[in-house]
């Protein structure tokens, strides 16, 4: 179920999936950023998300009006992990809030490993 909003010209319905989307594609451009990691446990952490796969290292719901927003990234070696979660944050934020109009109350994020830069 996603989110349901009304203007005077009609009703919008924006997915969770949707959402997903946006912040997976907004955090993978942060710098240090290696790639998502699967949510599930049974792909391992191992598993490096591809980029047309971003939305499946996140997890979006919905808390009152508001977003609440789960990442699992990978994060390169060499990179301060505080950093990098700290810029993923703010640019996830701001990306859903600008792109869908949504408060979003919290973004969270998981570091689920660490790879070296090839």
């Amino acid at each position: 179920m996603g989110k349901l909003m009304e203007t005077k010209l009609g009703k919008i319905d924006i997915s969770e999936e949707v959402i997903a989307t946006i912040a997976g594609s907004a955090a993978i451009e942060c710098y240090g950023l290696v790639g998502m990691a699967s949510r599930k446990i049974s792909d391992g952490v191992s598993g490096l998300l591809k980029r047309e796969n971003l939305s499946k290292g996140v997890t979006v719901t919905f808390r009152d009006e508001q977003v609440v927003i789960d990442l699992n990234i990978i994060v390169g070696y060499g990179t301060k992990i505080s950093e990098v979660a700290s810029n993923v944050m703010d640019r996830v934020r701001y990306t859903v809030e600008t792109m869908t109009g949504l408060k979003v109350a919290e973004v969270n994020v998981n570091v689920q490993g660490v790879r070296f830069l090839e």
